[in-house]
């Protein structure tokens, strides 16, 4: 019997850029945030702002969006007052001309235009720079993370509404329904985003209330895990340490079950976006063969 062929055709990253942030941003801390962020005076090495690329036979997929380069061009991208100071204290940028997601996705090969879907982590700054380009696609987020937009004072929670809910933009907040998929557990919600169970996504909230991280997975290749700020190291992740922006309980809960969801799905790679080893991770698991037969990629009927 011939084998129905895998609905995605392959995977891979682009860069929006570089950051660098607070050693303490990136954890372990016992610090609170307010304090690390008051009295910090170092800053990490330079850490990627990746964009990942999904080819699903229904369209191109994209994880997160990246860092606008207007970020580094117009002085009124932030916000001004004490805002705009947390900001800065937060996080410097650096993103080249050529770094847009545009630019990026024509060195793979695709047109801007080719994206049907871009699945949004969380709305913070660093992963909703490429919505301007992307009027034509569906934008998927969580419920509960659009629902943080119209609650009080966004700006000093790290949301910039004028950057995120602009004109045109094709918004469709999901909700975590029930997957019936053994192999995920321990996670038992989230949604299927084409209903064939190759790309899963799944609640792991704590950096916000409604992070998402998306599942893929092929019939002959390992299975991929992309997550927002989780984590800004898979090292860290797999140790379960949680980095220092966030609430730690739920943090704790989502390292948890994503540490979990490693034994289930054995090969299992765990793709952040902001760890600087990642895009070596994704190449080595596109290059090595399966891990064992994959079952849980459901054909089209």
């Amino acid at each position: 019997m011939s084998k129905l062929p895998d609905p995605i055709a392959d995977v891979s990253v682009l860069s929006t850029g570089s950051v660098v942030i607070r050693p303490e941003h990136v954890g372990p801390t016992k610090l609170n945030t307010y304090v690390w962020l008051a009295t910090s005076r170092r800053w990490t090495k330079s850490l990627p702002i990746n964009v990942y690329v999904v080819e699903h036979r229904d369209g191109l997929v994209l994880f997160d969006t990246g860092q606008d380069r207007a970020s580094v061009t117009d002085a009124g991208y932030f916000p001004g007052g004490l805002n705009g100071l947390v900001y800065s204290r937060l996080s410097r940028f650096s993103i080249a001309e050529d770094q847009t997601l545009t630019a990026g996705l024509a060195r793979l090969g695709h047109d801007v235009r080719d994206v049907r879907t871009a699945v949004i982590s969380h709305l913070h700054q660093d992963h909703i720079g490429g919505l301007r380009e992307l009027g034509h696609a569906h934008l998927l987020v969580s419920r509960p993370e659009w629902a943080t937009l119209a609650k009080p004072f966004p700006e000093a929670r790290g949301l910039m509404p004028r950057h995120i809910d602009l004109p045109g933009l094709r918004w469709n907040p999901v909700d975590a329904e029930p997957l019936g998929d053994a192999a995920v557990a321990p996670f038992t919600h989230g949604h299927d985003v084409f209903g064939d169970r190759s790309v899963v996504l799944l609640p792991t909230p704590g950096h916000t209330p409604g992070s998402l991280s998306m599942l893929v997975r092929r019939l002959d290749r390992r299975p991929l895990l992309m997550v927002g700020d989780l984590t800004y190291d898979d090292r860290l992740l797999n140790a379960g340490h949680l980095p220092g922006v966030g609430d730690k309980r739920q943090m704790r809960r989502a390292v948890r079950m994503v540490n979990e969801l490693r034994t289930n799905l054995p090969g299992l790679v765990v793709l952040p976006v902001h760890d600087p080893g990642a895009a070596a991770r994704l190449r080595d698991a596109l290059a090595a063969g399966p891990v064992r037969p994959d079952a849980t990629v459901r054909p089209r009927a």
